[in-house]
């Protein structure tokens, strides 16, 4: 019996022993285990921290944000003089070659060559095409603008309809903007001014891009003074400087971008949206009617549009208000402003005649009814210029006088927002181009 006892201890301690071994073995494993993981965990975190840290990892984030600061615009291409938004056809080329795409085909063209597209050509049955210079830009020989054949940034969409091609210029809004600039503004100006004007016509086209003005071809504006004028001057270096020296600010208020609306020349005030119909608001209240003046009295006091005057033999101008406002009047016996509005703008005319009256409000129905052909329009400095669709301005008085009538005003544009040469003469007395912005846009903040 006992050595049955002593056979079965060494047994038990046996079998203890091996539990013994298992666990240490297992524990040892999960131990292993255990430490992997953190390791790995550790390395996860390192690899974060790599990414974050400044250096090459930066560079592809700061292209990212570039680009969604300078987004695409696209701008429908108008004729030549900006008549019309179809071309008969249309002609282009680039120096470094062009590449043309449409449907799921490319073709390549070589250096200098023309491509020449028609209405019926026949890769427009696969869609639109895409026209690109290999590099620079591609010249539109087809168009002439202000400083001769243009040439555009980006890339040239074009559309074929039954009244002929639509052109569609895509490419980034500050590529657009040294476009816009020299054509709104002249690039002589002093560079406050340019670059006040760059940040209004960043903020317009922003404003703009918010919504499709031809949502058939996904475009923003077209490049007519119906928006804003682009590509009718040559880039300067002045303009492309005061671009680049503005880039991305807009003109923000309420923390909303403002629509900034600009003009040529101030009477020496400006007035409200209230110009146009539009009742003041919170939405508008930063185009308010300011006095454009400093120490030495208005900013544009010796400019030649300051001041104006015409004289219009009654028939004439009784001719032209009938055929402005589809209302036969006859012969005008009395043209009178009824109603003004802020800085003296007139909102609305009373014109009687001898068969009828015409009542017109709104500044620019009131310039169309008074303007047209016949007349000679004197600008203060004694230089004459010949009558065109609009009255150089709406902040006027009109009186007859023995077989006419006698226009005195001031100002040329719509006097809402920012004089160009108000701004230009701001510059010349040392303001910068916020001080500038501040003044004609009132309560608005300049960031990006």
């Amino acid at each position: 019996m006992r050595k049955n006892r002593l056979e079965s201890h060494l047994y038990y301690g046996l079998a203890i022993l091996a539990v013994l071994f298992v666990v240490v073995g297992l524990t040892a494993a999960l131990k292993g285990t255990e430490s992997t993981a953190l390791k790995d965990e550790k390395s996860e975190e390192v690899l974060k921290v790599k990414k974050e840290e400044p250096g090459k990892e930066e560079k592809p984030v700061e292209k990212e944000e570039t680009k969604a600061k300078n987004p695409n615009i696209r701008v429908l291409l108008m004729t030549d003089g900006y008549q019309y938004t179809t071309h008969p056809q249309v002609s282009v080329s680039a120096s470094s070659g062009l590449t043309l795409s449409y449907g799921k085909k490319t073709e390549e063209l070589e250096e200098d060559s023309v491509l020449e597209i028609a209405p019926d050509d026949a890769r427009f049955k696969k869609g639109k095409l895409r026209i690109k210079a290999k590099k620079g830009k591609i010249s539109v020989k087809s168009l002439n603008r202000g400083y001769g054949t243009p040439s555009y940034a980006g890339v040239l969409e074009l559309f074929t309809t039954a009244e002929g091609i639509v052109m569609i210029n895509e490419l980034p809004v500050e590529s657009y903007l040294c476009g816009v600039v020299p054509s709104e503004m002249p690039s002589a100006y002093e560079l406050e001014a340019l670059k006040a004007q760059a940040v209004c016509a960043r903020s317009y086209a922003y404003r703009q891009m918010e919504n499709y003005a031809y949502p058939e071809y996904k475009a923003h504006v077209n490049d007519s003074t119906s928006y804003q004028v682009y590509g009718n001057s040559k880039p300067a270096k002045s303009t492309t400087q005061a671009v680049k020296e503005t880039k991305g600010e807009v003109v923000r208020y309420n923390g909303k971008i403002a629509s900034t609306y600009y003009y040529s020349t101030s009477c020496g005030k400006t007035t409200s949206a209230e110009a146009w119909g539009t009742k003041p608001s919170g939405a508008n209240s930063y185009l308010q009617s300011v006095e454009v003046k400093g120490e030495q009295g208005d900013y544009e006091k010796e400019l030649p549009w300051y001041r104006w005057e015409a004289e219009i033999p009654i028939q004439t101008l009784s001719n032209l208000i009938g055929l402005n406002t589809g209302t036969d009047v006859g012969t005008l016996e009395s043209v009178e402003v009824v109603k003004t509005g802020p800085g003296g703008v007139a909102l609305k005319i009373e014109a009687k005649g001898d068969k009828g009256t015409a009542v017109v409000e709104t500044e620019n129905k009131i310039r169309k009814a008074l303007g047209g052909a016949g007349y000679v329009i004197t600008r203060q400095d004694g230089t004459e210029t010949d009558s065109s669709a609009l009255l150089p301005s709406a902040f006027f008085t009109i009186e007859k006088s023995g077989d006419t009538f006698l226009i005195k005003g001031g100002g040329f544009g719509h006097g809402i927002g920012m004089s160009q040469n108000g701004a230009n003469e701001m510059a010349k007395n040392g303001k910068d181009y916020k001080e500038i912005l501040a003044l004609f846009f009132q309560g608005v903040t300049i960031e990006i």
